[in-house]
């Protein structure tokens, strides 16, 4: 793992402990802007483990409101651990770790364990549709977080993120530089 990877993702299991730890409504959404702040990263690096830690909070911010205090302990015991672990680039078990994570939040209750695969898909696509708004193309987009095409084409086609878009340069600006590239007069 490249070490910018490694210290995001550091950084983003510092910061999910501390927002799991202090257990209040506004500091779940905290989670929320976590994770939209790990998608530029994902947009940067293109990193299966950036993926997973972005699909990672956004899932518990999803389900954070129906957990036993007892499951957040288990999960923030969890994070701690895969922190340590990163931290001494022992990355088997880190991946483990993060594996462990996930299975904690399939199992810590049956109203989030029938719901699980309903949030991860749809972190998935959301973040999928960030990506597609941060240039990535809707190929790129999917494949980065797993999806095809059409689940994000779907999702993409009823939003208006495409519409809101604007171009830092003008159509003549773009074709006069494209003018100069190629010494057309």
């Amino acid at each position: 793992m490249n070490e910018a990877i490694k210290k995001t993702i550091l950084s983003a299991l510092h910061r999910m402990i501390n927002i799991l730890e202090r257990d209040t409504a506004q500091d779940f959404e905290e989670l929320k802007k976590l994770s939209d702040e790990l998608i530029e990263d994902v947009a940067l690096y293109k990193d299966l483990d950036v993926i997973s830690i972005t699909v990672l909070i956004y899932s518990i911010y999803k389900i954070v409101h129906n957990l036993s205090p007892e499951e957040k302990s288990r999960i923030v015991k969890g994070l701690m651990a895969a922190r340590k672990h990163l931290e001494q680039q022992n990355m088997g078990v880190y991946n483990k770790d993060v594996k462990s994570i996930y299975s904690l939040i399939k199992g810590s209750n049956s109203k989030i364990k029938e719901h699980l695969h309903d949030v991860m898909h749809a972190a998935r696509i959301k973040k999928s549709a960030i990506l597609l708004g941060k240039g990535l193309s809707v190929g790129q987009a999917a494949g980065l977080m797993g999806l095809s095409n059409w689940d994000l084409q779907e999702y993409a086609g009823k939003t208006n993120f495409f519409e809101a878009h604007q171009e830092k340069y003008s159509a003549v600006d773009r074709l006069t530089t494209a003018f100069k590239v190629f010494a057309i007069k």
